[in-house]
């Protein structure tokens, strides 16, 4: 059964019995935007200008009032996706006294394609270096052509995407109201362990070694040898988690972007995003925005099998040495996360 299809069965517990509002809503979703929405000029990916036509239409207007019947066939799923985010941040904010206004730098994370009209929040270890790669395609004005040709390096570089903190507040306002945003998630706890996995076990991220290493072994490790002090290259996860939830380690600095939580890199809560994309049906939401960006022909989300990928099985094992207590402080600091984007708490958990 496909992953989508597997979401839509599990998410229907929350329209089930208020169907014909969740459509009401919908529709007025949609007469929203149509309403405020007028034709863009938009390039290809390869640069050349493609002239606003009468009746031209920007992605925004294709999500949410589809013309093409794949796209409708997929409108609801991604309306329950948008609907889940918002419950869950009004139970957050009714459970919460804090109050906070976004500011500019807030933004650094969110991605804008200009010729497109799209707005992508990127979250490491979420398949950010394609979809930096794609941005980059979309944006080069015919300097790229195929995404993969690009070195990971290059994607990752500041410099070659511009991000939506850059603008004024009248600007940054203006596109979130008129471009489509989008943001791609995953489990929580399998992201954690892929940030893990990638710079803590690798010994080539000697720089996350020093930065964060050193200090973990210092603060979790009994009788850590000078050796293990200086390189800080063998943390195991067992210490990672324990950083992770010792409330001094928040108290020092924010949370490095790689194990952040998805809500505080991309404010779902200050910021509607319109799709929401999951690592688990990634190839399909991708070619999705592709393909409500008017380039579905010329471009399609990159694809190779990666032996490497961390799994929900891998996860679990990782997880078994992980003490109850920790376990359940850990699953707080990341419980929004799941409760936003319809994650289940994982069977592994020693939870009580």
């Amino acid at each position: 059964m496909k992953p989508a299809l597997l979401e839509v069965m599990r998410m229907n517990r929350i329209c089930r019995m208020v169907l014909a509002t969740c459509l009401g809503s919908f529709i007025l979703v949609i007469f929203y935007f149509q309403s405020m929405l007028h034709p863009v000029m938009r390039r290809n990916p390869f640069g050349v200008d493609i002239c606003c036509r009468k009746g031209s239409r920007s992605p925004l207007q294709e999500l949410y009032n589809p013309t093409q019947l794949e796209l409708s066939s997929t409108a609801v799923l991604h309306q329950m996706r948008r609907d889940q985010v918002a419950d869950a941040c009004r139970a957050s904010s009714a459970a919460s006294r804090k109050r906070r206004v976004l500011t500019p730098s807030d933004l650094k994370h969110l991605v804008v394609d200009e010729d497109h009209g799209l707005i992508y929040c990127y979250v490491p270890k979420v398949a950010c270096t394609n979809w930096k790669r794609l941005m980059m395609v979309l944006t080069g004005r015919g300097k790229y052509s195929d995404p993969m040709e690009i070195p990971a390096s290059e994607a990752h570089v500041a410099a070659n995407l511009k991000t939506l903190n850059q603008y004024s507040i009248p600007e940054i306002n203006h596109r979130l109201k008129r471009y489509l945003k989008f943001l791609f998630v995953r489990e929580p706890f399998e992201r954690l362990v892929s940030a893990y996995r990638n710079k803590f076990t690798q010994k080539y991220n000697t720089s996350f070694h020093k930065r964060y290493g050193t200090k973990i072994i210092r603060r979790q490790r009994r009788n850590a040898t000078q050796e293990a002090l200086r390189r800080g290259d063998d943390v195991r996860f067992e210490e990672f988690v324990a950083y992770l939830v010792d409330p001094h380690t928040r108290r020092e600095e924010p949370f490095n972007e790689h194990w952040q939580t998805v809500h505080s890199l991309c404010h779902p809560c200050h910021i509607r995003y319109d799709l929401v994309g999951k690592y688990e049906t990634l190839e399909e939401d991708s070619n999705l925005v592709l393909r409500l960006a008017g380039v579905g022909g010329a471009l399609r989300f990159p694809t190779y099998a990666k032996s490497t990928r961390t799994t929900d099985e891998m996860t679990t094992e990782f997880f078994q040495n992980i003490s109850a207590e920790h376990q359940a402080q850990l699953y707080d600091v990341y419980k929004l996360d799941f409760l936003m984007f319809n994650y289940s708490v994982p069977s592994y958990l020693k939870l009580e």
